[in-house]
């Protein structure tokens, strides 16, 4: 009897095709406007923004401003931001989503399952009891019950309060 659990992710794949393995999605977020609502805080040395291709409503990535791609590479100062923010934002989605609890994380090389390799960044997916539920299964829909424009929008009069 094989014991091992799979977790299935088929909404994931509208974000698998459509990476642009030449550009870095975050830099292009801080320097277009096409995703510039969904980046939530600037730090002095990184960022949080909203993942447009969600786990589950307000999932969050952390990362540095310098495009670089191992953990060992960020200055002290980057490193005490960095986490310093994961720990801000942390605070927030507890607040504003009251979640069970959270998946935290970050995938570093090709190999780890990173969908962007070349700039390292942290995730934050909010988690509650019985939020997998039929859907993925039976139609390869996630169901997101609130959209990217409302939840940013909550979420930035947050990071601007200093909660």
């Amino acid at each position: 009897m094989n014991s091992k659990k799979i977790i299935w992710a088929p909404w994931r794949i509208g974000y698998i095709l459509k990476i642009k393995r030449d550009k870095c999605f975050l830099c292009e977020s801080l320097s277009s406007k096409k995703n510039k609502d969904y980046v939530l805080y600037k730090g002095k040395y990184n960022f949080v923004i909203l993942n447009i291709f969600p786990y589950n409503n307000g999932h969050l990535m952390v990362a540095p401003f310098r495009h670089i791609k191992d953990i060992e590479e960020l200055e002290e100062k980057e490193y005490n931001e960095l986490f310093s923010l994961i720990q801000k934002s942390v605070k927030i989605l507890k607040k504003v989503l009251k979640p069970d609890g959270f998946n935290m994380g970050v995938n570093i090389g090709k190999i780890s399952g990173a969908g962007l390799e070349t700039h390292i960044h942290f995730h934050i997916v909010p988690r509650w009891q019985g939020d997998t539920n039929f859907m993925p299964i039976i139609s390869d829909t996630k169901v997101i019950p609130q959209s990217l424009e409302q939840l940013s929008k909550i979420l930035k009069k947050e990071f601007k309060k200093g909660s």
